[in-house]
């Protein structure tokens, strides 16, 4: 029987750096003791690791501000935002969002435009996203790595096809090889859901969970998956489109072909027919008539009783299904009012068998607010460029 292969201490020296640089970019700033302590590493190979990071440019190390201790504050290492730099695009149905982003999530510069039906096609998109990062990119004097792009829709992660973006009108879009064609470094393309996943769980409320869900609620409704600490993915990168469970039978048509689809019941246009809005309300005015139910519990359980209901029937499905710790709400939904999200946490709890079984399935709002799938489009970015800092 032979032995198992010993890693080369090359090899050894190489994951150590990767998983210390990871450690800062996720955590922030951090002694040597502290590095040492969560890596479970001597203190002699955290010196050399963040000396050769410092000599390079990768980090450096700084006193903190005097606090009231005595005796000598231990120095902090702290990454360099400029020592590796990628991009993050978040492309929604009617707005698209880019920013420069650098190593420790700081946004270094950042750039929107809306969308409209002439300015939503694909070519459009591509060309506005190349031309804008390269002034952007100019303008702070700085060459982003890699690339992360959030998509509403279907899309494949081994080379980034987005397979189908219905509410974009998009089928069989090649945007991740157009992309890299043009800006001539990887290019990752995810799910905007996922990508939400992903930032709660690495600088969100989700921190610490293991796992949790990532619902949103926009013109369409998605689903972004932690399983153990990583991305669940499923088939080629296919999985969180719970938007089209269906859950009432005989219900509204909804463009994937089925009936009753979740997304019919609590999506953008759901909302404006709870709030007795047209279904072509301005997003601004949906947001304002949510406020201001917010001030009135009683108004709010009237007005969004049976949406709270659906979004209750919805929910306890995931729950049941997946069984997670922590269940984060998403765009649309975090405005909901704070007297709304209680009500339907709480029949959460009480009408989902396996929440009740691990204790109670916390259900809460994101914070990260506009940013998080952008936020989500740099971390995906970052995982392709870690080990090469």
């Amino acid at each position: 029987m032979s032995s198992p292969p010993v890693a080369r201490p090359d090899e050894v020296r190489r994951h150590n750096r990767t998983t210390l640089l990871r450690l800062l970019h996720v955590g922030g700033p951090s002694t040597r003791a502290a590095l040492a302590t969560e890596l479970g590493l001597n203190r002699s190979t955290i010196k050399t690791l963040v000396d050769g990071l410092a000599e390079a440019g990768v980090v450096e190390e700084k006193v903190p501000r005097p606090g009231r201790g005595a005796g000598r504050p231990s120095l902090l290492v702290l990454p360099q935002p400029h020592a590796a730099v990628v991009l993050a695009v978040d492309l929604q149905v009617e707005h698209v969002a880019i920013a420069l982003v650098g190593l420790g999530g700081q946004i270094l510069g950042r750039n929107s435009w809306n969308l409209h039906a002439r300015t939503r096609t694909a070519d459009e998109v591509i060309t506005h996203v190349i031309e804008s990062t390269r002034v952007l990119a100019g303008d702070l004097g700085v060459e982003p790595v890699a690339v992360g792009v959030s998509v509403p829709g279907v899309v494949r992660r081994a080379d980034g096809l987005v397979h189908e973006a219905p509410n974009l009108r998009w089928t069989d879009v090649a945007l991740g090889d157009r992309l890299s064609a043009v800006l001539r470094i990887p290019v990752l393309v995810a799910n905007d859901a996922e990508l939400g996943a992903v930032a709660e769980h690495l600088r969100g409320v989700a921190r610490g969970s293991s796992d949790s869900v990532y619902v949103s609620a926009d013109v369409g409704v998605g689903g972004g998956v932690i399983s153990q600490g990583s991305s669940l993915r499923g088939g080629a990168g296919y999985v969180g489109e719970i938007g089209h469970m269906a859950i009432r039978p005989g219900g509204r048509g909804c463009y994937c072909g089925s009936r009753g689809c979740w997304e019919t019941e609590i999506g953008e246009a759901a909302l404006c027919r709870a709030l007795g809005l047209p279904e072509d309300t301005p997003r601004g005015a949906i947001l304002v008539e949510l406020r201001e139910l917010g001030a009135d519990a009683v108004s709010a359980a009237e007005r969004l009783g049976e949406y709270a209901e659906w979004l209750t029937l919805g929910l306890v499905n995931v729950v049941n299904l997946l069984g997670p710790e922590l269940v984060v709400l998403g765009d649309l939904l975090t405005v909901l009012p704070e007297s709304v999200i209680r009500s339907v946490a709480e029949e959460v709890r009480g009408r989902s068998l396996v929440s009740r079984a691990v204790g109670g399935t916390r259900i809460v709002s994101s914070a990260l607010g506009a940013d998080v799938k952008l936020l989500g489009a740099a971390e995906v970015a970052f995982e392709v460029v870690l080990d090469t800092v």
